[in-house]
């Protein structure tokens, strides 16, 4: 009997419930599915759980998305980080990428375009 494929790992950084309920029930079938509430959060789930791709909201609480972003990319310059986030001038898609986010995701959360970029990295890391 074949061996089952272990299912990559997307870590959601996520404040807002209903947006991380959203995320997880468009991928949840295709991945494991992490959850932290702020980018504290975010740090711990990173080291202890080694995702493949990190969904990055910027504006969350006790710790930012991009300083979040900063400190992961001084230890690991390969794991694709999505900014996930509602501000989506190109202004805000350069600071962004500037900061170290792989790519950019508008809210609210279109479901093709989700797991198109999702698939896009996961598949490259």
């Amino acid at each position: 009997m074949a061996e089952e494929k272990k299912k990559a790992k997307v870590l959601v950084a996520e404040d807002t419930e209903s947006n991380f309920l959203l995320v997880s029930y468009i991928l949840r079938n295709q991945y494991e599915i992490l959850w932290a509430h702020d980018g504290v959060e975010t740090l711990e789930l990173y080291q202890r759980e080694n995702p493949d791709i990190i969904l990055m909201d910027i504006r969350m609480p006790r710790l930012g998305g991009l300083a979040t972003t900063a400190q992961i990319r001084s230890q690991d310059t390969k794991i694709p980080i999505i900014a996930v986030t509602a501000f989506a001038f190109d202004s805000d898609r350069e600071r962004t990428l500037e900061a170290g986010c792989t790519d950019f995701l508008a809210k609210p959360i279109n479901a093709t375009a989700l797991r198109e970029i999702v698939e896009k990295y996961v598949d490259k890391h």
